[in-house]
């Protein structure tokens, strides 16, 4: 008997099949049907759909028999090689559903003829690209060893991989069909996204205020929300052979104190959250196996010697330690936070017997824990837990590893003194997302190797846990992803990795008066810049044309614009790729190709850059690690392969699969019902590694944790 994923693929098959027929009908109608010219544009479109679907429908077909193979389990249906069928399907679906509306709307009065047929185009080269994947993908099937999601032996074919799909034409996934694959309610935050992106990099190196910058590239924006195809192709350009420092200042804008307040005002209210600095001395810490004995950790020490590491306290309700002032004197907040003590009518609570320490994602290069703050207080709220949020150096100017020694660091300060964190630790649980994940990861692997107490569970959101760019399935997503594409996957493994190192630079503050009053003398200017510069958007291309753009005009990455784009397929398959594509067929090619550097220094493949790659022996003794993935996250294989070797090696693991969802997911928390529920799902998680009855930790018998630690810290 079919299963549904079966039946599903099948119906939708059928009603393209008719909804192409139908299409054809009516443009096949009498000669004498209004815009002569789009009609034949439409005839081509819904021809090339008819001929990619008769390829693709046999293709499907086989994965749908096999693709169970790939999942964690039964009841975790999650795979790289299912995500390509579903985000095929998505665009299918997309497909028909405009193909109705034009049957049916053709000859009406309202009809938006260049519009619709342009949007039917655009999902046409959508589609040929995704065929093209699913090609990749039939190779990767049939060249990995049976249930392998990586290639992780055969380095010339992941190196062949990456150059193919690299050099691939990206831009239609970037305008008109932008998020088609993700929850609709997510699709106006993303083209935000993609617009603010390809509009701050074509003002990113002016000579200009940080508030003129801003104020240039509101007003240059314009151009990019009336044309998808111009957006689609800058972005494309932008991400394909990425600046590291661009990149790093666009997500650092998340940062800032505009978005950071929003975040605040649509989030739980806490009343504990300042910073902390703890300056880099020697911790002692009692043994795991015989709280007797003591083991010495050293502070970071990576690159430059020994430095601080710097913390966020969140807590919803005050705890006893937390207003204590041994700990307001490692606080950098200005000015100091108020102690409690100030407010006799606020009720100090006992301290937790939890305590969850997080580590934040932005690939290792950005953010810190500001720009997580928005779930983080909502966490706090429900669990009822204080929480430790380490802000660790980031990459280039700090590669591995620096961040993994702060993080650890932290984790044992954690230990020694939470009850200046207004927690017992009796359950000490590691959270964190993408990077952060991965950094929970190798903190608890490196807790082991120490011999000291390992946390009692670990929440891993979408973890990083292979920093190569070895082919995968899911990876194939990488040529679509808004929020996660190859360039920049590569950079920011290259720079953890240390190939991209830079030299360390003091931030730059740019909140004083006179920056202020500086941007306010330049703000006129710049308002004037770009107003100009908008204005000239939308007289260039009716110079071009003599007014308005006519209904037979051709719009970039239209099929008949695709003979120009695959012309340079000679070029890019000549690069060293020897993927060979059916007769007849090949995608579009980039008309500016990508340079992807290899992830072939060695240190990625360290088992604590790459856990996934690590022995057995650094992974046994692991804490239950509970991961909650997303199916259209390129790294959704990553959690697949980690969770399965920890389960074959019989360690406590569990995996979560949510369904339409990009990476980044937790960050995206009041934008959609979807990711409340995802969100939801990591705080269940986190709740249940709290309650559980028998936490590693708690197998060994030991004394009261706090009495332990400060008796083996009598100086704090």
């Amino acid at each position: 008997m079919p299963d549904a994923s079966d039946m599903e693929y099948k119906v939708v098959f059928a009603a393209l099949k008719k909804v192409c027929e139908d299409n054809l009908a009516v443009l096949g109608g009498p000669s004498d049907l209004p815009y002569g010219a789009v009609a034949k544009r439409l005839v081509t479109c819904m021809r090339q759909i008819q001929e990619h679907c008769r390829a693709l429908e046999p293709v499907v077909a086989s994965f749908a028999a096999v693709f169970h193979h790939y999942d964690f389990d039964a009841q975790t249906p999650g795979n790289g090689y299912r995500t390509l069928v579903k985000v095929l399907l998505s665009c299918l679906l997309h497909i028909i559903h405009k193909g109705r509306y034009i049957a049916s709307n053709y000859n009406g009065a309202f009809f938006r003829a260049d519009h619709n047929v342009s949007e039917m185009e655009a999902y046409c080269v959508a589609l040929r690209q995704l065929r093209a994947l699913l090609h990749l993908a039939q190779r990767l099937i049939n060249d990995n060893n049976h249930g392998e999601l990586y290639c992780l032996q055969d380095k010339d074919l992941s190196n062949s991989f990456v150059q193919e799909y690299s050099s691939m034409h990206k831009a239609c996934f970037y305008g008109r069909c932008l998020g088609f694959q993700f929850s609709p309610t997510l699709r106006p935050f993303l083209q935000t996204v993609v617009i603010s992106m390809v509009t701050y990099g074509e003002t990113y190196g002016k000579q200009q205020s940080g508030f003129g910058l801003a104020a240039l590239s509101l007003l240059t924006s314009g151009k990019y929300v009336i044309d998808p195809e111009l957006r689609g192709a800058e972005f494309e350009r932008i991400t394909q052979n990425l600046d590291m420092k661009f990149w790093k200042s666009f997500w650092n804008l998340t940062e800032s104190g505009l978005l950071t307040g929003f975040s605040r005002i649509s989030s739980s209210p806490v009343q504990v959250n300042f910073t902390l600095t703890v300056p880099p001395v020697t911790l002692r810490l009692p043994l795991a196996s015989d709280p007797r004995l003591t083991a010495t950790v050293s502070p970071p020490i990576a690159h430059w010697g020994p430095g601080p590491v710097n913390m966020r306290l969140i807590s919803y309700e005050i705890r006893e330690g937390q207003d204590s002032e041994e700990l307001l004197a490692y606080s950098r907040t200005d000015p100091p936070p108020i102690s409690a003590s100030h407010f006799p009518w606020i009720q100090k609570q006992p301290r937790s017997p939890w305590l969850l320490i997080h580590f934040h994602g932005g690939g290792f290069v950005a953010q810190t824990s500001r720009s997580h703050e928005n779930y983080l207080r909502t966490w706090s709220k429900e669990l009822s837990v204080p929480i430790l949020s380490v802000d660790y150096s980031l990459s280039p100017e700090a590669p591995f590893p620096r961040a993994l020694e702060e993080c650890f660091y932290a984790y044992c300060w954690a230990l020694n003194n939470c009850h200046l964190l207004g927690s017992t630790a009796e359950r000490v649980c590691l959270a964190g997302d993408s990077a952060g994940g991965n950094l929970c990861i190798t903190v608890s692997m490196k807790a082991i190797s120490s011999g000291i107490r390992v946390p009692d569970g670990i929440m891993a959101a979408y973890p990083a846990t292979l920093l190569t760019t070895d082919a995968s399935p899911s990876r194939l997503l990488t040529l679509i992803d808004p929020l996660l594409p190859l360039g920049v996957l590569a950079k920011c493994i290259n720079a953890y990795a240390g190939t991209e190192s830079q030299t360390a630079q003091p931030a730059v503050e740019s909140g004083s008066l006179s920056s202020l009053g500086r941007d306010t003398a330049v703000l006129l200017g710049d308002l004037t810049q770009g107003a100009s510069n908008w204005i000239q958007s939308f007289l260039d291309p009716m110079r071009t044309t003599g007014g308005a753009r006519s209904l037979s005009s051709t719009p970039r990455g239209s099929p008949s614009n695709e003979t120009r784009m695959t012309s340079t397929r000679t070029s890019a398959t000549n690069c060293g790729s020897r993927t060979d594509y059916p007769e007849d067929f090949e995608p579009l090619r980039s008309e500016c190709l990508a340079f992807i550097r290899p992830t072939s220094c060695p240190i990625i493949r360290n088992p604590f850059v790459s856990p996934v790659l690590a022995p057995n022996n650094l992974l046994r003794g692991l804490p239950p690690v509970h991961i909650v993935a997303s199916a259209l996250d390129a790294l959704l294989d990553d959690s697949v392969m980690f969770a399965k070797k920890l389960r074959d090696m019989g360690q406590p693991v569990s995996l979560t699969v949510v369904e339409d969802l990009p990476h980044g997911f937790l960050s995206l928390l009041q934008l959609a019902k979807e990711t409340e529920v995802a969100a939801g799902i990591c705080v269940e998680t986190m709740r249940k590694i709290f309650q559980q009855e028998n936490p590693p930790s708690a197998l060994r018998k030991r004394p009261k944790l706090e009495e332990t630690y400060q008796s083996n810290n009598p100086s704090g």
